[in-house]
């Protein structure tokens, strides 16, 4: 993985990092998975204004970016403003758990191989907003992460049945990392903002608040755990009654229902053993399928990450965990 770290203004954070990779011959634009097409370019200018009415400093940093690369603006927000909105193989599992010691975020991301050099862990503390730690298989956007005060969010991307301008996935879970502190002011700001893909939003706060929020532009579906469970878990796929109907079974999920039903078991079947290494082994394969895909067919576990937001700790191994290490990243400072 990249390693970034970003500060000063969304701007100048954008443009940065853009003339950073351009004095070192990156070009962004030049990535395989860079692709444009005209019906993404329209989808992107229809979500313009939803971004300049509630979040104009990610354009900002999105056109610091495009000026550091020397490239064009319009191409870098269209590839921003429209991913997750069409076909993508973006692939993860989430889950997080509490107990009287305990206090858990977990997540696995799931993505095609040829790219994993690309992906990056970023250090973001930005004038105006709260800082955060957080992964990406992008850029800009983020997949999870936890910020300053202890929120960890994480999402995964359920395949789109339908779409209206509006934030994505990506864009949804750095907002919230840079605007919230807690999980009902997550909850708040769904309501709130128009979206455009269809996704969960697994948060935990430190105050012990677990949900899974599955959403699209139609509806926000809040997930609590059960008081005598003291977990959530999700995949790629709604599991509400309200929103089992917007899942799309013709696509393949990359056993979606599989990774879910091994997390909920191992979790239910432990929940008196709650615990790192639970979370750690669960991410890793050892109590059933969640990471165990062949390499060779191009897609497999391209990080995993553990949020301990008890004790103010971030674990990540960078790659498959079933191979990988997890170790302790100490950069982030939280608010005591």
């Amino acid at each position: 993985m990249y390693h970034g770290r970003f500060s000063k203004s969304h701007y100048e954070a954008g443009y940065n990092w853009g003339s950073l990779l351009y004095k070192n011959g990156k070009n962004i634009d030049q990535s395989p998975a860079f692709r444009l097409t005209g019906e993404r370019r329209m989808f992107a200018e229809n979500c313009l204004p939803v971004y300049e009415k509630y979040y104009p400093e990610i354009l900002e940093e999105i056109r610091g970016l495009a000026d550091g690369q020397k490239n064009r603006y319009e191409d870098f927000y269209t590839f921003l403003l429209s991913m997750y909105c069409f076909a993508f193989d973006n692939h993860c599992t989430c889950f997080a758990f509490k107990d009287k010691d305990n206090l858990i975020f977990g997540r696995n991301s799931d993505f095609i191989v040829a790219l994993e050099k690309l992906y990056m862990n970023c250090l973001y503390r930005l004038k105006g907003v709260y800082g955060f730690n957080g992964n990406t298989t992008a850029f800009i956007e983020m997949e999870d992460g936890i910020n300053e005060y202890g929120l960890a969010v994480g999402l995964t991307f359920v395949y789109p049945k339908i779409t209206k301008a509006g934030f994505n996935a990506g864009m949804l879970v750095r907002y919230l990392l840079e605007r919230c502190k807690t999980t009902d002011e997550v909850i708040e700001s769904l309501n709130r903002l128009p979206i455009a893909s269809q996704q969960t939003l697994t948060v935990v706060d430190d105050t012990g608040e677990l949900a899974v929020i599955e959403c699209n532009c139609d509806h926000v579906e809040v997930i609590k755990s059960a008081e005598h469970d003291g977990f959530v878990v999700a995949a790629n796929g709604f599991v509400s009654q309200k929103m089992c109907g917007y899942n799309n079974h013709s696509i393949d999920d990359w056993r979606s229902d599989e990774r879910y039903r091994t997390a909920n078991h191992a979790l239910r079947e432990n929940k008196n053993h709650f615990s790192v290494k639970l979370a750690r082994d669960i991410l890793s394969g050892k109590h059933g399928f969640m990471c165990q895909y062949e390499r060779s067919r191009g897609a497999d576990t391209v990080w995993s990450v553990i949020y301990d937001v008890k004790n103010k700790k971030i674990f990540r191994a960078e790659g498959n965990p079933s191979r990988k290490k997890f170790v302790e990243d100490t950069r982030m400072k939280f608010i005591e």
